[in-house]
This record gives structure tokens, sequence and C-alpha cells, in this order.
């Protein structure tokens, strides 16, 4: 009997990669995932912590940080699925632009704080 594994839309077709990649493939899928759930804890904490800031900015800055959360774990599963795809039909890994809008996220986030710390 032959096992099938899930998902079949990523294992059903072409051929086993080298498990090392595979396994890097899960590694980075879950530094996605932890990186998700610190956006989630930063977003909690703006909203929780004693901020020097309007309601509304704090309201803000605390959904934009929630939505980042919200939304990696999806952008993770997609990136996974789609860099084991590719390695299973020997093609070149997707490129991956959901980095960026991490990136300004956290940017935006960290100015906001440092603009926080310097007005002490």
């Amino acid at each position: 009997m032959t096992r099938r594994r899930w998902p079949g839309a990523v294992y059903g077709s072409g051929e086993e990669p080298d498990y090392r990649f595979s396994l890097a493939n899960e590694r980075t899928f879950m530094a996605w995932i932890r990186t998700a759930l610190a956006f989630l804890v930063a977003g909690l904490a703006v909203d929780l912590v004693d901020l020097e800031l309007s309601h509304l900015e704090r309201t803000l800055l605390s959904f934009i940080l929630v939505g980042v959360g919200l939304v990696l774990p999806a952008v993770a599963w997609w990136r996974w699925a789609s860099a084991e795809r590719a390695m299973r039909h020997g093609r070149a890994l997707p490129a991956f632009g959901a980095s960026v809008v991490v990136s300004i996220a956290l940017t935006t986030t960290a100015l906001v704080f440092a603009g926080e710390i310097a007005s002490r």
C-alpha cells in the first residue's frame, strides 16, 4: 500500500529532492512562523504598554503589526509549497517579495519606538 503524503499538490508530482533541501525549506517555514508570532506579540505590546502616542497612532500601529502577524503564516505556507514544488521539478526557487513588506513594517515600528525613546 502506497502512503500518500499531504499536501498532494506539493508532493504529488516531480521527484523527491535531497532531504536536506526539504528540511532547510521547513526550517525557513518555521522561521517565518516565529516572525509572525513576534509581530503578533509586538502588536499586543503596542496596544498594552503606555506609550506617549495618541490612541489613533497606537491603534493603527498595533493593527499593522497584528495584521502582518496574521498574514505571515499563510505567506510562509505559500513560500514553503512553492519552494518544495520548484525543488521537486528541478526549477529555480521562486522569488519572495513578502520580505519587503515585513521589512517595511519592522522599520516603521522601529522608527516609532525610536521617536518614542528620543522624546523621553
